[in-house]
């Protein structure tokens, strides 16, 4: 049986992709729920305040999306390096 390492090296780069958006977004997703919770609960409270919660709500959404938005690209590298095994 002969063993063809391009061949184990893409499929390891393709999984290695799809672990990296797995676990990537799984962090972003609780981050950003739990920050819309603590938004929510700061207008329930304090209603006057809203736009300065939504400022910030906005400012912190995007300070966690680019934890997802890194994995993104790290998964898109991965993937684009997997292509280039079989060729």
């Amino acid at each position: 049986m002969d063993a063809n390492y391009n061949t184990y090296a893409q499929a390891a780069a393709f999984l290695g992709a799809a672990i990296v958006m797995g676990v990537g977004s799984f962090g972003p997703a609780l981050g950003q729920g739990m920050i819309g919770k603590a938004a929510c609960d700061a207008v329930g409270k304090n209603p006057e305040s809203y736009t300065k919660v939504r400022m910030m709500l906005i400012i912190a959404m995007s300070m966690v999306e680019t934890s997802a938005i890194y994995a993104l690209i790290i998964a898109i590298l991965l993937w684009s390096a997997g292509t280039s095994f079989g060729a």
